[in-house]
């Protein structure tokens, strides 16, 4: 009968036979996850902190421009300002003037 230590030894003896067969294709693949792990790590970084940059700078805000809802409050009286009324001119067939507003 075979003892503790002798199985250990053929324990031993199979997993290297296994590794040398297979070892090379597990450390690429290893390699290949740690890879992309670091990746996407980087990545993701790089957004958070994007993210956190485009958090910490207040909206900038140009009299005359409206704000997009949900992204910042606007100051007083820098809405759109009001359209200028439509010029009124006689025509003579009594057709109302056309509207150049898109």
């Amino acid at each position: 009968m075979f003892g503790l230590s002798e199985l250990a030894v053929i324990l031993i003896v199979v997993i290297a036979v296994i590794l040398a067969k297979k070892g090379p294709e597990l450390a690429r693949s290893a390699g290949k996850s740690a890879r992309i792990l670091k990746a996407e790590a980087r990545a993701m970084k790089k957004e958070k902190e994007e993210n956190e940059a485009a958090v910490d700078t207040p909206p900038r805000i140009i009299p005359g421009e409206t704000a997009v809802p949900g992204t910042g409050a606007t100051a007083p009286g820098t809405g759109r300002p009001p359209a200028p009324a439509p010029e009124r001119t006689e025509r003579m067939g009594g057709t109302p003037p056309q509207d150049s507003r898109p």
